[in-house]
């Protein structure tokens, strides 16, 4: 997405009436930095964690996953996030819990695939999305970006400023 879609797409989810606690780990962060970096994010954001050791995320999600990028994980990372904005909100705002876990570009071999699973969960339940990234290609960096930019897709959809 490029760096003005993102702007506007951003303006659009903090001009809307949701307000979200967020997890993320091992990807996604930049999706933090960039509601935070644009102006009227506390209209947005009550809360962001980033759970980055198993200890950190099991204590989020209340159990050890089997695995910690999954979907499974990702939807009860988003489940915990509603439930934290349930009780950080007020009664008549529209809430979600926005979650991101991801397996990057590392320092060390990793058998499995690079990728990411997003969950948003909402009174009306969860809706969850995969990014599947190609090892080798790409740094860092790039992947983080390509799923922070999936992760702002998700909320703005739950915001329903997009479909």
């Amino acid at each position: 997405m490029a760096t003005t879609d993102r702007l506007t797409l951003i303006d659009l989810i903090h001009d809307a009436p949701l307000v979200i606690v967020m997890a993320v780990t091992g990807g996604g962060v930049g999706s933090v930095s960039d509601l935070l970096s644009v102006p009227g994010a506390s209209r947005t954001v009550l809360e962001v964690t980033v759970p980055y050791t198993a200890s950190a995320l099991s204590d989020l999600i209340g159990h050890s996953p089997e695995e910690a990028v999954s979907v499974d994980t990702a939807e009860a990372m988003a489940a915990a996030c509603l439930r934290r904005a349930t009780r950080l909100s007020n009664e008549d705002t529209a809430i979600a819990g926005v979650a991101c876990t991801a397996a990057l570009v590392t320092d060390r071999q990793r058998r499995g695939e690079n990728r990411a699973h997003i969950a948003v969960a909402t009174h009306s339940g969860v809706t969850s999305s995969n990014v599947a990234l190609e090892k080798g290609l790409r740094d860092r960096a790039a992947e983080d970006r390509i799923v922070s930019d999936a992760v702002l897709q998700m909320i703005a959809t739950a915001a329903k400023v997009t479909d």
